[in-house]
This record gives C-alpha cells, structure tokens and sequence, in this order.
C-alpha cells in the first residue's frame, strides 16, 4: 500500500515536474537570447569584437588574421547600410586585406582622409593626430558596397585600418 502510493507520488512528480523544469529552462534561454540581441542592437558606436560572418561577407570586409583592435558598429535605413569597422593588422595582413578588397597599396593616396566628417562624427574617429594617413574610395556599383578606408601606416609593422563600407538595400 505505502509501496503504490509512492509509485503513484513518484509518476504524479515526474509528470509534472519534467515539463515544468523544461518550461523554466526554455524561458530563461529565451530572455538571455533577448538580452544579448538587445545589447548588440542598442550600440550607439563602435563595440569592441569582430563583425558576424555575415556582416562581413555582406559589406566585403575581409579582416585578415591576425588582426587585433577590432572594433564594429553597424547601422541600417531605409536609404542605406553602413558597417564601420577598425582593426589593427601586419604588414603582410594589410596587403591582404587590400587584395581581397580589390585593391593594393598603390591605389592608396597620401594624407587622403577620405571617410566623410559625418561617419567620423559617428564612429569618434579622429584623423588629425600627426601619421602616415592614406585612404582611397572603392567605388562599385550596385548592391556591391562601396568602401571608404584610410589606413595609419605610422609604424608600417602594425598599420591601424579603419572602413566605412556602405551599401544601397
């Protein structure tokens, strides 16, 4: 007798504590989902970390390895889409970013500081300090991005490159 109510207690908890735990779990995965997701979309700037796969396949970024000081920050309208992002690399690293970009470093231009006042404003990027500055616009057509890069070649072992990469929806 106290052996069936026992079984009868033990069934009776297990099916109602089972789905009951799962329940919990469920939901507490679900608000770290929002959690983290409401994070990465309320960024008013650069946020330290590399861009998803996606992004960069997206907006044609190929940072190369290794890269340090990366930092990204996206933002999209109905007019257009722009990824801004920082990295520091080698000297090998940056020809290869230049090269997967479609580019190479003859196209570069000296003291051509060509990201807009505007998406400097955005990204607190700051490109009167005294250096080697160097930019260039690769223009495509579209969907294909457009790219503003000025790349720091101070201390040419270890360029800074910063991007805004922009493209019509």
């Amino acid at each position: 007798m106290i052996r069936r109510r026992a079984l009868t207690l033990l069934i009776i908890v297990l099916l109602i504590g089972v789905p009951a735990g799962y329940l919990l779990i469920s939901a507490e995965q679900s608000r770290s989902s929002g959690r983290d997701k409401e994070e990465k979309y309320s960024a008013t700037g650069l946020t330290e970390g590399w861009p998803s796969k996606l992004q960069r396949r997206l907006y044609q970024i190929p940072v190369p390895h290794p890269a340090g000081k990366v930092a990204y920050y996206e933002t999209n309208n109905w007019k257009t889409s722009r990824l801004y992002i920082q990295f520091e690399t080698s000297a090998a690293g940056l020809d290869a970013f230049l090269a997967g970009v479609g580019v190479d470093r003859g196209d570069l231009e000296r003291d051509d500081i060509s990201i807009s006042d505007r998406d400097r404003r955005v990204t607190g990027w700051d490109f009167s300090a005294p250096g080697q500055w160097w930019g260039l616009i690769h223009t495509q057509e579209n969907p294909a991005p457009t790219q503003d890069i000025v790349i720091n070649l101070a201390n040419p072992q270890t360029p800074m490159v910063y991007v805004v990469s922009r493209t019509v929806p």
